[in-house]
Order: C-alpha cells, then sequence, then structure tokens
C-alpha cells in the first residue's frame, strides 16, 4: 500500500505543485493537515480553512466550498470514493500529475503555475471574493497593484461561518437574538473596513443559505428538506419571505453607521439568486432600505440576464455576473455534480452570448457591471467578451496576476521614482 499512486482529478489548485502532509479524517481543525472527506459542505468550514490541502470522493470545480479553497490557495483533489479508505497516515499531493502518493516523503518543485495570465492592466477595477479578513490583508500586501482592486466581495453565509455564527438559528430566536446576529454581522464588517486601502469598498451579498448548507450550520431553527436545493427557496425568494432577516439587516446598517460614520457607505449590498426587475423592486421595498442605501445585483440566471435592461432601471447600482451559477443553468450541469463535469463549460458559447448580453445592457444603461472569472478562463473572456468595468477573481488567483504584474524593486529600472 506505501508508494501507491492514487489518480484524480484537480478541482483547485494551488501555489506549489508538491504538497506533503498528514491525513485529518476528522471534522476537527488540523492546522497543515492534509483533509480527507466524502464531500465538501459548510460544516466542515473550520477545517477545511486550517488544512494544506483537501481530498474528497464528489463535489465539482465550482461549488461554494470549492470556490472558498480556491480563494484561500486551498488545492482541492477528487478521487474516487473506494480510494478515501486508504487515504491514511502521511500523504503527498502531486497536483501537476493530478494524484496522491501513499506515505511517499515530499517531493521536490515547488514552482506555482506559469504562464499566460494576463496583467493587471487587463482587470479592470479589479473585484477580490474573499473569504474572511486574511483574505483583504493578503491582497493588499501585494505592493502597488493591490491599490487596482477597487472592492472586496464578501457572501454573508461566509461571514457568519468564519465568525462561527448561525444564522438561522439567530434569525429564528427573537427579537434580542436577531439583533444580536445583527451587531455580530457589523463587527465582522467593521473590522474589514478597517484595513481597506483608500477608495477600496466591501461588497455584502446577502444571505444565499441554501437548505442543503443551512442543515449544516443549524442546530435549533427548522430547515426545510429540499429534492434540488440549488433551485429551492434561497436568494432573493427567501429575503422576500423573511421580516427576520430584514430587522437584522437593519441593525448591521445602523451599527455600521455609528461606527464608522461616513464611511459606512464604503459597505455595499447586492442581492443574490435574482430573476427579474420586478423581484428586485419587491426586494428592496421588503428590506426598507433608505434611499441613500444603494443595491446592486447579481445575473446568475439566464432570466436575469434577459431582464438585465429592466434591472437597471429598477435602480439597481451595480452589476455581478456570476458565471458559476450561470453555466450550470444554461447548460442544465449541476456544478457540484462530478459526474457530468464535462458537460460544466465556462466557455460555453451559449454562457459566453449570456455575459455579453449583460455586460452590453449594462453599458447602454450606464449601469457599472463586473464579470466573476477563473483564472483559467480570464484571458479568453477578455479575448471572446466586451470589456466589463472589472473582473471579479478570487484571492489566489488574483493574487497571482497581482504579483506577477508588480514592479521589480530590485533593479534601478524598477526603483521607485
Amino acid at each position: 500500500m506505501n508508494g501507491r499512486r492514487i489518480q484524480g482529478f484537480l478541482l483547485t489548485g494551488g501555489t506549489q505543485n508538491v504538497l506533503h502532509g498528514t491525513c485529518n479524517r476528522t471534522r476537527t481543525p488540523r492546522e497543515g493537515s492534509i483533509l480527507v472527506a466524502p464531500s465538501l459542505e459548510a460544516g466542515l468550514y473550520e477545517a477545511i480553512v486550517a488544512a494544506r490541502a483537501v481530498v474528497c470522493g464528489s463535489g465539482g470545480l465550482t461549488g461554494h466550498m470549492q470556490s472558498l479553497c480556491r480563494g484561500r490557495g486551498i488545492p482541492v483533489l477528487r478521487v474516487d470514493q473506494a480510494d478515501l479508505a486508504d487515504l491514511v497516515g502521511e500523504v503527498t499531493l502531486h497536483l501537476e500529475s493530478q494524484s496522491i502518493v501513499l506515505g511517499s516523503a515530499p517531493g521536490t518543485g515547488d514552482a506555482g503555475p506559469g504562464g499566460g495570465t494576463p496583467s493587471v492592466d487587463d482587470l479592470g477595477s479589479a473585484c477580490a471574493v474573499i473569504a474572511d479578513l486574511q483574505d483583504i490583508e493578503t491582497v493588499n500586501a501585494c505592493g502597488p497593484n493591490a491599490k487596482r482592486v477597487e472592492s472586496f466581495f464578501i457572501r454573508e453565509e461566509f461571514l457568519c461561518l468564519a465568525a462561527g455564527l448561525r444564522p438561522l438559528d439567530a434569525l429564528a430566536g427573537g427579537p434580542a437574538a436577531i439583533a444580536a446576529y445583527g451587531r455580530a454581522v457589523a463587527d465582522r464588517l467593521c473590522a474589514f473596513a478597517e484595513v481597506l486601502l483608500p477608495d477600496q469598498r466591501l461588497v455584502l451579498r446577502l444571505l444565499d443559505l441554501r437548505s442543503d448548507h443551512a442543515a449544516g450550520v443549524t442546530e435549533l431553527a427548522a430547515v426545510a428538506v429540499e429534492p434540488n436545493p440549488e433551485l429551492g427557496l434561497h436568494g432573493a425568494r427567501w429575503l422576500l419571505g423573511s421580516a427576520e432577516y430584514r430587522d437584522a439587516l437593519h441593525t448591521v446598517l445602523g451599527a455600521l453607521r455609528e461606527r464608522l460614520g461616513e464611511d459606512a457607505r464604503r459597505v455595499h449590498l447586492s442581492v443574490p439568486f435574482l430573476n427579474d426587475a420586478e423581484e428586485f423592486a419587491q426586494l428592496r421595498a421588503h428590506l426598507r432600505l433608505p434611499p441613500e442605501v444603494a443595491l446592486s445585483a447579481f445575473i446568475e440566471t439566464p432570466a436575469a440576464v434577459h431582464a438585465t435592461p429592466a434591472i437597471c432601471a429598477a435602480g439597481a447600482g451595480e452589476l455581478f455576473v456570476g458565471v458559476k451559477d450561470l453555466v450550470q443553468f444554461y447548460l442544465a450541469a449541476d456544478r457540484g455534480n462530478h459526474l457530468v463535469a464535462e458537460s460544466y463549460q465556462t466557455r460555453h458559447p451559449a454562457v459566453l452570448d449570456g455575459v455579453r448580453r449583460v455586460v452590453e445592457s449594462a453599458r447602454a444603461a450606464g449601469t457599472p457591471v463586473r464579470v466573476f472569472a477563473l483564472g483559467a478562463d480570464l484571458a479568453h473572456y477578455l479575448q471572446n467578451l466586451p470589456t466589463p468595468d472589472g473582473f471579479m477573481m478570487c484571492t489566489a488567483e488574483l493574487r497571482q496576476v497581482l504579483l506577477r504584474s508588480a514592479p521589480d524593486f530590485s533593479t534601478p529600472t524598477g526603483r521607485a521614482a
């Protein structure tokens, strides 16, 4: 068994080609370990972020937790479920060959992936997709090019996971628990705001906790069992039905104004999983947002693509194109299901046509628009799409672009004037 090589499929890469570590088959965080799990779920958040790499038995390229790993630079290798039982003790991951060796000594060669990444000038007004405070610090430590990152995008559910919050339990716990939840979210956002560079801002994607993810982080509240959670009661649909969340959001906004003053305007809100302009208008009215609070929209369903002009006219302050969801809805290929991985194509002509429609409609309306791109797709998007105001990228991939494009201050020609 020792020295056996197990072939897998790399879902997310990292900055090293060879990683050695001890397998962690528990849900308990073990710093620097290789986490082994049948699948990635929200309940594994702490174990995932503590891991050096993850090996799982299912999942696709752009599942939510895979995206978290991509943002943190944590490699994820998918292997057959039957091979998971053999992953004990020390193992070595070889990312270039997408394989794992049992009991092997550390290999050589830890150079990061190379070649072909566009420069920082191609990113436009860049937006970093983050999971916690550390990601902002990582991006802003990239030297002068960090100023090219105009915004940091955070999903509220990731913020909750990093802070140990259980949103559905809090929202079902009565006025005091709702207010406590709102203050806790504001505390995290204030901490984020304190490390921003001048002219940077935060974009909070309002709570979008699908029932299958909620089940892993909820202890007290009832969680619906849905046959297809991806197409179920979440995003704007769920937000429209929750007066409790509205109250929590008002607590967040009040705490931000109290603690940040005018800088509270640096925290923007965005609507997830939206279908049309009517839904956008209904949600703004339901949330009872003051006129000065801007609300942006995520375009991640085909219906929203076709409704883009009307969504802009309804007052969306900005658009974010969620390509990962668009792919699965356009191509009817679950992004978390490795059995249909070949059908999940981020460069499919239908997907690119949808993104093109959004960018062109937003331009016509004068509404800023940003498009999410995996690092491997960025050059293709630059060649085949109208240029948006900026691209959104996960932290680890964006960091590679920023550092690769940074001036070399070790030479006279690269020295600051």
